[in-house]
């Protein structure tokens, strides 16, 4: 019993720090991507893989292949998405017409990607009325996160039967569930 609880718990550790994309493109592609640098300098990173963690602007079709405008986000070592910071940067990443396409209904706005990109060239477009240089990326693998859902307070589901959003059956503690100042509650 204690053999096969041990080999349970081994291989849960062992599948939980695998990598989001292949082994083989993790060692090689560089994780340490400076947008603005790109920028500036496109001929220094033109031709290198990189690891890139996104957040879907916008997905379209062109005559290249599927479109990604992405914010960037950076990534750990393993391919997971790190947290936002201000200064971050967007990209656009092209899916090329060979490998398929990316459907813009489930590669939508506010999705997170990770992806293997090398980087092509820079592409001069605007975000609303401002010009915008983007580091565009032709992608090698591609990852789509699974969309979180964030669990609200009770507070919109609280029923007029109780006078605060934190009494009530959920919680566990109603003390004047049946009596309301002394009177019976009707349903």
């Amino acid at each position: 019993m204690k053999r096969i609880f041990l080999i349970i718990i081994a291989t849960m550790i062992l599948f939980s720090c695998a990598p989001i994309l292949r082994e083989e493109i993790m060692k090689i592609a560089s994780r340490d991507v400076h947008i603005s640098d790109m920028r500036k300098n496109p001929l220094f990173y033109r031709e290198k893989l990189f690891i890139l963690g996104g957040i879907i602007v916008n997905t379209k079709f062109t005559e290249r292949g599927s479109l990604i405008e992405a914010v960037y986000v950076p990534v750990d070592y393993r391919g997971y998405l790190k947290d936002i910071e201000i200064l971050n940067g967007r990209f656009l990443a092209i899916f090329s017409k060979e490998k398929g396409f990316l459907d813009p209904l489930i590669y939508r706005k506010g999705r997170e990607i990770t992806l293997a990109g090398e980087f092509i060239e820079t592409h001069i477009g605007k975000i609303d009325e401002m010009e915008y240089i983007y580091p565009v990326f032709e992608i090698k693998e591609l990852y789509l996160w699974k969309e979180r859902y964030y669990i609200t307070p009770a507070y919109p589901l609280w029923h007029h039967y109780y006078p605060y959003w934190w009494y009530g059956p959920w919680w566990g503690f109603y003390p004047s569930f049946h009596y309301w100042h002394g009177h019976p509650v009707r349903r």
